[in-house]
């Protein structure tokens, strides 16, 4: 189902394809048709950050494989289908297809040089792939002697995974410890061959990853993780919204059902172990490994490869607490304990909520682009004549919103922060009560508000604002005015949710 943005930009695509040539109209209809589909969100990240481990734990399923192969240095996209099917889509073109392994996974080997690979086409009977496609991409700052051919400069983008980051409307950011500084460059560069996308902290979130690693042992490591992740937060704030600690191994086990009963009960065996035994135990995965305790070594080697040490120590402890706990009860507490549940909820404030606002913005971004680098000159006037019109409309004005966020978001032009922040609710949130801040406040009090945030931009517009924040200013004073209208006008008792400013909804096909 599409949202009223989307259904405008359609519309939008439909007009321009009838005043251009067919090579332009073609493109615009790629556009078009797009707007239908899921939204995209591509997973980028270093090397061995655990984007594989992350991508299953959102799709509920251990079905990326997390072991270095020729499957993790290709793109691989996993969306929903009718049936689980692998599809290897070579260069030329060409696809053969591949079953999922014994364990359910994609093969490690995929019968075709990496090198010849364009992507790898996963469908999935995931309900959760239903409306959000999963990019994962092979990880930046490679320095395999195979890749470094295809790498654009030193820190190792990927053509192909930068033309994936690309196309898709949303992007995760994976890093593990301090962001260093060739993780800045990378995360910079990736940036940059993502231009096209225009990332920003409207439709990008970080991800802090292997957060239980942080801390020795089985100590707790959310504290450091926490100090950290706001830490990033602050220096990637030009390029993600938000930045969330995650143990992604922990969430995979928990998300794709990987705890057995047998698992439980070898736990339990461990947390009946005297508090010292165990506190050694779990002080290196080589002393759990060599140490005596009462559960075989292959068993030992199960659970490190499901929980390692921070997450055997934590349900070690539920169930010294409980010893009836069962596993359900005790998988649902390892999910709370991963962090996972906290990055659902970002991922579905940020990507599926504003599914609306970030496909429309990716949408109007690419005929942008088009409109500027059209081979006809012709079609560049034409494209240029019918987004002007559309943007001029007051039903599109949200669409003008977009734009001129994802330009102060990226910094494209600067915006003192809280006015930043006031100009992405506006243009993403689809509540009043959110965009103004004001989340008890009746009808009256919201239209006052609006009316009173439209004259703070126009004041700043005409004195304070250089050229392009003046633009910009205006822009988001006019959408203020919008909204006092919509709130004033609304019927009694209905809900005041934006439909002026745009109501976005869940994407879903």
């Amino acid at each position: 189902m599409s949202g009223p943005l989307t259904t405008g930009i359609a519309t939008l695509c439909h007009e321009i394809v009838t005043k251009v040539s067919s090579d332009a109209g073609g493109q615009v209809q790629q556009i078009g048709d797009r707007l239908d589909d899921p939204l995209r969100v591509a997973i980028a990240g270093r090397l061995k950050a655990g984007k594989s481990t992350l991508v299953n734990a959102l799709i509920g399923r251990r079905v990326a494989p997390t072991a270095a192969g020729e499957c993790t240095r290709v793109v691989t996209r996993f969306r929903y289908g009718p049936a689980d099917r692998i599809d290897v889509v070579t260069r030329d073109g060409n696809r053969h297809s591949l079953p999922l392994d014994e364990d359910g996974m994609v093969p490690s080997r995929l019968g075709v040089p990496a090198s010849r690979v364009a992507h790898v086409d996963v469908t999935l009977t995931s309900d959760r792939l239903r409306d959000l496609t999963v990019v994962d991409t092979p990880g930046l700052a490679s320095t395999d002697a195979a890749s470094s051919g295809r790498a654009e400069e030193a820190v190792g983008i990927d053509a192909d995974s930068a033309g994936e980051v690309a196309a898709a409307e949303a992007v995760v950011y994976v890093f593990t410890q301090a962001v260093r500084a060739d993780d800045r460059q990378a995360l910079e560069a990736f940036h940059t061959a993502s231009a096209r996308l225009a990332t920003s902290p409207i439709n990008a979130i970080g991800v802090l990853g292997k957060a239980d690693t942080l801390t020795g042992g089985a100590d707790d490591p959310w504290p450091v993780a926490g100090r950290l992740a706001g830490q990033q937060a602050g220096l990637l704030a030009r390029t993600v919204g938000d930045v969330v600690p995650v143990a992604a191994l922990l969430a995979e086990t928990a998300e794709a059902g990987r705890l057995t009963a047998a698992d439980r009960d070898a736990l339990a065996r461990l947390a009946a172990l005297p508090a010292a035994t165990l506190t050694l135990l779990l002080a290196s995965a080589d002393l759990f490994r060599s140490r005596p305790a009462p559960v075989s070594a292959e068993q030992r080697e199960r659970l490190l490869t499901r929980l390692d040490l921070y997450g055997i120590g934590f349900a070690c402890a539920q169930l010294a607490a409980d010893p009836r706990l069962g596993t359900g009860e005790l998988v649902r507490r390892l999910l709370g304990a991963s962090g996972f549940p906290r990055l659902r909820d970002t991922v579905d404030r940020t990507f599926r909520w504003r599914c609306d606002a970030i496909k429309a913005g990716w949408a109007l971004t690419r005929l942008q682009r088009l409109a500027g680098f059209a081979a006809d000159p012709r079609d560049r006037a034409a494209l240029r004549d019918a987004l002007e019109q559309a943007l001029r409309d007051p039903a599109y004005h949200r669409l003008r919103l977009l734009d001129a966020a994802q330009r102060a978001a990226t910094g494209a032009v600067a915006l003192p922060q809280p006015w930043e922040q006031d100009l992405i609710r506006l243009a993403t949130a689809d509540d009043p009560r959110v965009v103004l801040g004001l989340p008890d406040a009746g009808d009256d009090e919201l239209a006052a508000a609006a009316i009173a945030a439209a004259g703070r931009w126009r004041a700043w517009a005409f004195d304070g604002a250089g050229p392009a924040q003046a633009r910009i200013a205006q822009v988001a004073s006019r959408g203020f005015h919008l909204l006092a209208r919509e709130v004033s006008t609304k019927p009694a008792g209905e809900p005041a949710t934006g439909t002026t400013t745009g109501e976005v909804r869940p994407c879903r096909t």
